[in-house]
């Protein structure tokens, strides 16, 4: 029995990492997709109907400020608060839940009487939406093959964006013809209706259910295996040696210190870039000739070439590892800022510049959710990637933030916007030190290396 158990223990792995996904894996991925792609739409709501609520409710810059800080609250509290329970209660729980939080928030949104009590919903619907990105980022790992998983959470990072982009679109109709609480009330529906899909066909974690051992693991893990059309197990695997207890202290114990603190620093550093980017750039255009009209529309082109890079980097790594193609693309990211403050200010070369950055930069974003399922093991995964998106929010805050310091101090445009850039760099560096063990790891299928460190 013991025999049987220690192979079937060493073949758990395998099923998922070294075979061509089943339809059972690719549901589970796209569903997850399709989570991150309503979040994309239900942080965007607010900014596309913030002019509407302001006039009809006489706010100040200031008041839509903080209606705008209420949501990036949430959702820094959700990752840090919510993402540890993923540990210790499961993946799809908490993924249910957050789905509940968010639904409730965006309904309530559109029966809002006041500014107080549309920050406090918002806030609501930024834990959830906090909350729910890393379990389903952890999910889109451990339900990826090896070959296909840097693929799969490029296509969940970027949906993100792509539902952004859908929601943009259909709000313009929504906000014109039905008003904006329309538009909270799209995406509480829509969240609503992605409830019973995730209910019925979204899996628990494996590696949560071998790690943790729940109450019933046996008979999830077995219903599982069914699923991917696998004999079931006469007992659950032994545990993987040196197992951790699913807490923020855990992942500063040891050797995990080393990669939690790599983790988190790039977080910081490449979203500290990123929002800056993503704040600046439309002004900037605007600034250095362009229109407002064609500098709204150089902000549009470096989003869709956003989702192309992210997809071209989800293929890439997998037949160059993310190690190289991380610091490609950082590096890249770079160069591009750069390069976009010093050529000649035409509307051809600014509106191609922005397209350049915005696929670079947004590849950028993918890597940090690549680089997060390699480097936490799965029993402090959630909290983990929790803690370095918590991280990556006080960067986003900081990104746009330092512009205006430096603006205001009288820096050029080239100066400052190498000075906010270079952060790439430095996390090109981090990345190369976190990957190093990745590196000299013996490749696996495709070309791609094991799913994490020492796993």
């Amino acid at each position: 029995m013991h025999q049987e158990t220690a192979a079937s223990a060493s073949s758990l792995d395998a099923l998922i990492h070294d075979r061509d996904m089943s339809w059972f894996q690719i549901a589970a991925v796209a569903i997850c997709v399709a989570i991150n792609m309503l979040d994309g739409f239900d942080v965007l709501a607010l900014a596309l109907t913030a002019p509407s609520i302001a006039r009809d409710w006489g706010l100040k810059p200031t008041e839509l400020g903080v209606l705008f800080s209420a949501s990036l609250a949430g959702m820094a509290i959700g990752s840090l608060t919510i993402a540890p329970i993923a540990d210790r209660a499961g993946r799809r729980p908490t993924v249910l839940a957050c789905l509940v939080l968010l639904s409730a928030g965006m309904i309530a949104s559109a029966f809002a009487a006041d500014v107080t009590q549309l920050g406090l919903l918002r806030f609501v619907t930024g834990l959830g939406i906090g909350g729910v990105l890393p379990s389903i980022n952890t999910l889109v790992a451990e339900y990826s093959s090896s070959r296909r998983r840097d693929l799969n959470i490029s296509m969940m990072t970027v949906g993100y964006s792509v539902g952004a982009t859908i929601g943009g679109l259909a709000s313009v109709y929504l906000v014109t013809h039905h008003g904006w609480r329309s538009v909270f009330l799209t995406g509480g529906v829509l969240s609503i209706l992605m409830f019973p899909v995730a209910m019925a066909l979204l899996p628990e974690s494996l590696d949560f259910l071998v790690a943790r051992r729940p109450s019933g693991a046996l008979d999830a893990v077995n219903r599982i295996l069914s699923r991917l059309g696998q004999a079931p197990l006469a007992a659950l695997p032994a545990q993987r040696a040196g197992k951790s207890r699913p807490s923020f202290a855990a992942l500063f114990a040891g050797a995990q210190r080393r990669s939690t603190v790599l983790a988190s620093a790039a977080f910081l550093l490449v979203m500290l870039t990123f929002y800056f980017l993503l704040s600046w750039t439309p002004k900037m255009l605007v600034d250095m000739g362009l229109t407002v009209e064609s500098g709204i529309s150089g902000s549009v082109v470096m989003n869709l070439s956003g989702v192309v890079g992210g997809i071209a980097l989800g293929w890439a790594t997998a037949r160059y590892g993310l190690r190289r193609m991380a610091t490609a693309y950082l590096g890249l990211c770079f160069a591009s800022v750069v390069v976009f403050t010093v050529i000649p200010a035409t509307t051809a070369n600014l509106i191609a510049m922005a397209a350049l950055i915005g696929f670079f930069m947004n590849g950028a974003v993918v890597c940090l959710y690549a680089l997060a399922p390699r480097v936490f093991p799965p029993q402090v995964r959630a909290t983990g990637t929790g803690l370095a998106l918590g991280f990556g929010r006080l960067g986003g805050t900081l990104g746009p933030y330092l512009a205006g310091v430096l603006i205001t101090a009288g820096w050029s445009r080239t100066a400052y916007s190498a000075a906010l850039a270079a952060p790439m760099l430095v996390a090109a560096v981090l990345f190369a030190i976190a990957l190093a063990s990745e590196a000299r790891a013996t490749v696996t299928v495709g070309g791609t290396a094991p799913s994490s460190p020492g796993h």
